[in-house]
């Protein structure tokens, strides 16, 4: 189930949701290579193991030397390199694949660009920028000796749906689904969509609290997923401009456009 649109127009172009996005892909190209189609073949699993964010390393409770493989005769070991201070906000913008990088960004554009309507530039960046911080402490606090690298975008996108929910729960969201070989899009309320993917998040991140294991983790951060959805949808109303709210409304009702 992917999201490809919504059934709510914006008022102002998004400007920071583009610039954000525009970094995203700048450092997916420039710092790790798109994948191995740019530099060194080694250099996206480089680019994940010094700049992605180590919760061991941070909490200084992952062995210093310890490592864990990454690729094909790599591994990557803990340090104290002073550069790692810096990972809960470096790694938002580092990505682990195509797959990876393509996804955030489907739905980072199809949740973003009306949170910056609501908000205004400087406050959808720090808004977005905050999210992403609490979504790597809750990474660090749930599993704080990992030697795991995390990177993604994901953190900051959660809160960003969060911020969804709370703003515009009964928006359609045109939903792609794919069974075999037979695909559909439906449009479902932006409610639906969101709490459905809250509740597999949780899903996923429950067996990890209850029974700690790298096994069970499975390489995802899904509380950073967790974390960032609630700074969401607890912090939204704080961030919203209302000059530019009263402003989108007058213009949505002009246009025949019922709230969100």
């Amino acid at each position: 189930m992917i999201p490809l649109s919504d059934e709510n127009p914006t008022v102002r172009t998004p400007w920071m949701t583009i610039l954000i996005l525009t970094a995203m892909f700048a450092v997916w190209f420039v710092v790790q290579g798109a994948g191995g189609l740019f530099g060194p073949s080694d250099l996206l699993a480089r680019s994940v193991c010094n700049l992605g964010l180590v919760p061991g390393e941070l909490t200084g409770r992952a062995p210093l030397g310890s490592g864990v493989p990454i690729g094909d005769g790599l591994a990557c070991v803990v340090d104290h390199d002073w550069i790692n201070w810096l990972t809960p906000l470096i790694s938002l913008f580092l990505h682990g694949g195509w797959a990876h990088i393509l996804g955030n960004a489907l739905f980072f554009w199809v949740f973003g660009n009306n949170i910056e309507d609501v908000m205004g530039r400087g406050r959808f960046l720090a808004f977005y920028l905050l999210c992403g911080l609490v979504a790597s402490a809750t990474h660090v606090l749930v599993d704080p000796a990992s030697p795991v690298p995390t990177v993604g975008a994901s953190g900051a996108i959660s809160g960003v749906m969060g911020a969804y929910l709370v703003l515009f729960p009964r928006v359609r969201v045109r939903m792609f689904f794919f069974f075999l070989i037979f695909w559909k899009v439906i449009p479902i309320p932006a409610w639906a969509v969101l709490l459905w993917w809250f509740g597999m998040q949780l899903l996923s991140g429950l067996p990890q609290v209850l029974t700690p294991s790298p096994e069970i983790a499975g390489g995802v951060a899904v509380w950073a997923h967790i974390g960032g959805f609630l700074t969401g949808v607890i912090l939204v109303r704080a961030f919203e401009d209302p000059e530019l709210v009263q402003r989108r409304r007058i213009a949505l009702a002009g246009l025949g456009v019922p709230p969100g």
